[in-house]
This record gives structure tokens, sequence and C-alpha cells, in this order.
């Protein structure tokens, strides 16, 4: 369960690994292997590799960029959820040592992952990312840390996550659901919200992962289209307190009623 930490660090221009100041998932990480960026919010450790500008890890990425996007990744959540966000993100060398940070055997077909109170890259992956990408999934990992996990389903936990990643993005809906628009037009619309099969990794079908986050994304888009964002925000931290059919009543809802209404959402998106 990821749990709703925020860690407030003093506006110093260098931390050093071990400080009393460094937030606590960052301390005892790598002792004598460590170098620490720091953003105007955020904190960003990775190994220490002696070269400038913070290279670190295996798809070369640069702790300093890391930090400037998720000072940003961090307003946009902030922007949404009403609270202050101050990212802590560690990019440890590898995803075999994301995978062991996380507590996890794998973190296949991911780019990051929430782990407590703070987010892990996996390298490789966000290395490949483009720009846009790379705020998504730091905006993503974020709304996980901030809003926490308690009684959702994965659908809402995955896809309100994702409503918060691409609500300032700028993509066009198909290209950020171009896995799912293909299944739409090839006439194979999903019929039930994604569950937690779904989003486990697939290597027979790479994109099934992908088509996933997707559904779950348009389910929360569709109900702040419908509803309003604060409505969706609302709902999310009452599914947390009494459940997700409770809070789906309050607006009228049951997951029938919202599964047929998102199946229509998707088709009118995406066909």
């Amino acid at each position: 369960m990821v749990a709703a930490l925020l860690f407030l660090v003093p506006a110093a221009d260098t931390l050093l690994p071990g400080s009393p100041v460094l937030p606590p998932g960052a301390r005892d990480l790598w002792p004598g292997d460590a170098v620490v960026s720091r953003g105007r919010r955020s904190t960003v450790v990775g190994h220490d590799h002696g070269g400038a500008g913070g290279e670190t890890g295996a798809g070369g990425v640069k702790l300093d960029d890391v930090a400037r996007r998720a000072d940003v990744a961090g307003l946009r959540v902030s922007a949404v959820l009403g609270r202050p966000v101050r990212p802590l993100i560690v990019v440890p060398d590898s995803a075999a040592e994301a995978a062991r940070l996380a507590g996890v055997a794998r973190l296949d077909g991911l780019a990051a992952v929430a782990d407590g109170g703070r987010v892990i890259l996996v390298p490789e992956l966000f290395a490949s990312l483009n720009p846009t990408g790379k705020n998504v999934v730091l905006a993503h990992e974020l709304t996980h840390v901030v809003a926490g996990t308690d009684r959702l389903p994965v659908w809402l936990y995955e896809g309100f996550a994702d409503y918060v990643g691409y609500r300032d993005a700028g993509l066009p809906v198909a290209t950020a659901a171009a896995e799912l628009a293909a299944e739409v037009r090839a006439g194979r619309l999903p019929s039930a919200l994604p569950g937690p099969d779904a989003f486990a990794a697939d290597g027979r079908d790479p994109d099934r992962l992908a088509r996933a986050y997707q559904a779950a994304w348009l389910a929360c888009r569709f109900l702040a289209d419908r509803f309003g964002e604060r409505t969706l925000v609302r709902l999310y931290r009452e599914a947390q307190a009494a459940g997700v059919d409770r809070a789906l009543a309050s607006l009228g809802l049951s997951v029938a009623t919202l599964t047929a209404r998102w199946r229509a959402y998707v088709r009118d998106q995406l066909a």
C-alpha cells in the first residue's frame, strides 16, 4: 500500500548524503556512493558516478533534469489534490535495483513506481520516454504518493493517477490512448472496467498493460468531464473511506451504470 507522506525539506543548495535534513526515504540508500540534486521543491537521489550534471543510471538519467520535472509534476498534483507536494525521487542504476528497493520481484513495463513516500525510477525505461512521457510518469507516481490507495479498485487507483498525469500534458485523447484506440477501431470495445489481472505484465500481449491503464484513465476522465474535477477528487477520497460502491452511489451511479457510460465514452472518444 502507498502511504500519503509529504517530506518538507529545507531549501538548501547542497545536501550531503546522510545529512539530517534528508527525507527518511533518502537516508542510507547507498552509503558513501550517493549524490543529491535539488529542485525548488524536489529532492532527487542517485548513485555517485563522479560525473558533472548528475548523470546516473543505466539510461544516463540526469538528476538535475529529473528534479526540474519533479518540481513541475508536484505542482500539477498539488493543483488537483489541494495539498503541498515535496517530491522525493530515487534513481537506481537498473531495473533490478529499482525492484529490490521497492521490495518486488520485477517491474516489467514500468518506468517508475511509488514506494511509500518516494518515487523510484526504472532508469532504462524512464530514459527512453520523450519529455512529455517523463512528465506524465512523474505526476502519475506522485499522485499515488500523495493520494494513497486504501480500499480502492485498481481502475480507480491507476485511472485517477493517470487523470492527474495527463491533465496538463496537452496530448489528444487518441494519442494518449493509442493502444486502446486501435482495439476500439477494430471493433473490440472493452466490456468491463480493468481489474487486477489486466494490470499484470503479459509477454504474449505487450500492449495489454497499456490498454489497461488507458481504459482506467478514461473512466476517471469520464467522471471528471461529467461531474467535474472536484467531484472526481471527492469520489476518490470517499471510496477510500467508505468503498467505491457507496462513493458512486452518491453520484447516482453503480459500477454497472458507470461501466455502461464509460464504454459509450470510450467509443465516442476513440472510434
